[in-house]
């Protein structure tokens, strides 16, 4: 599994470092910390990011 860094997280979603890591310390992203640095999975980013979407998805 591989792991995105706060930097690479802000840089993907145009955000500053700082906003990622609220997110994250609201529980909003979830990441994992390794060390003294925040990880963030592809799939974990993914979530966030669909559930920061105005767009909703359909359910049959």
């Amino acid at each position: 599994m591989q792991y995105l860094t706060v930097k690479e997280v802000s840089q993907r979603i145009g955000v500053t470092e700082k906003t990622v890591r609220s997110y994250i310390e609201k529980g909003e992203l979830k990441a994992y910390k390794l060390g003294t640095s925040w990880k963030i999975t592809e799939e974990n980013l993914q979530t966030f990011i669909e559930s920061k979407s105005n767009i909703k998805k359909e359910t049959n």
